[in-house]
């Protein structure tokens, strides 16, 4: 495993595991599963609806909790400072635990114009020791620019759409500038055409290696942290092979100019679903 370090100084596995669309009682045995592999960092959110199950999973493994990473979320509809602090407690509950590692914004919302009091909430938090380190998700320049001249603490990163079709150039640059890490959702594109594209696959033969493990090592090789889902153990294990081989600095450039804008999710400014 790989490490980078936050802003805060605290460190966080480069390499993590989703489980956006993974159902409650499917959670636990991915989770673990993803646990007996060698990952140790878990992405969920209250909108998930699988917090219970992930939180079943660290239970029932065996790994000491001082070596897990475990990311969650506030939805839209619990944005606010008092809402927050309530959605938070519950999302502690489901998944019993008496801290979190990281608290995220899910998106700005900027339509209903909350995410500054939201993010104040979350800094309550993480002044009473409750997160480890803050947080959002889906945020544009503006949106940042607007904590940063509002707020007290830097956001630790930026979890947002990227892979090689929506490479987020001028936003990474953004947060680079304001040691700000940016965490790729969608790594893979949802399994989308970027994992046939023929320069992928090019470069995966050479290396002998999948297509999916490629866009990972470029994620990893571009400083950005990702956290492909799966609930195949074969994939599980497959998204975690990416440590024994590099790109060349040719392969990357190959892949950085694959970008053509395309999102499989909503852009941020568009998000209005509470």
């Amino acid at each position: 495993m790989e490490f980078v370090t936050l802003n805060n100084g605290l460190k966080m596995p480069q390499l993590g595991f989703g489980v956006w669309q993974v159902p409650d009682e499917e959670a636990t045995p991915a989770v673990k599963n993803a646990l007996e592999v060698g990952y140790r960092s878990i992405d969920t959110a209250m909108i998930y609806r699988n917090e219970k199950g992930v939180g079943e999973a660290l239970k029932e493994a065996n790994v000491d909790r001082s070596d897990l990473f475990i990311t969650t979320k506030v939805w839209n509809s619990d944005q606010g400072y008092d809402a927050t602090i309530k959605a938070f407690d519950e999302s502690l509950e489901r998944l019993g635990l008496d801290y979190v590692d990281l608290y995220l914004i899910h998106w700005p919302t900027p339509m209903y114009d909350t995410y500054v009091d939201t993010y104040k909430a979350m800094e309550t938090l993480y002044k009473e020791g409750r997160v480890k380190a803050i947080g959002v998700c889906n945020f544009e320049i503006e949106h940042l620019q607007r904590l940063l001249d509002e707020c007290e603490i830097v956001p630790v990163l930026n979890q947002i759409e990227c892979h090689p079709y929506l490479a987020q150039n001028e936003l990474k640059d953004f947060c680079a500038k304001h040691n700000i890490f940016v965490e790729a959702w969608s790594p893979l594109m949802q399994g989308g055409d970027v994992l046939t594209d023929s320069t992928v696959v090019e470069i995966a033969k050479a290396h002998e290696k999948t297509p999916a493990q490629v866009v990972l090592r470029w994620h990893l090789q571009n400083d950005s942290i990702v956290i492909p889902k799966s609930v195949t153990p074969s994939r599980i294990e497959e998204n975690f092979d990416v440590f024994d081989f590099s790109l060349t600095d040719e392969e990357q450039q190959k892949l950085n100019a694959l970008d053509n804008g395309t999102r499989r999710g909503a852009h941020p400014n568009d998000m209005d679903k509470r």
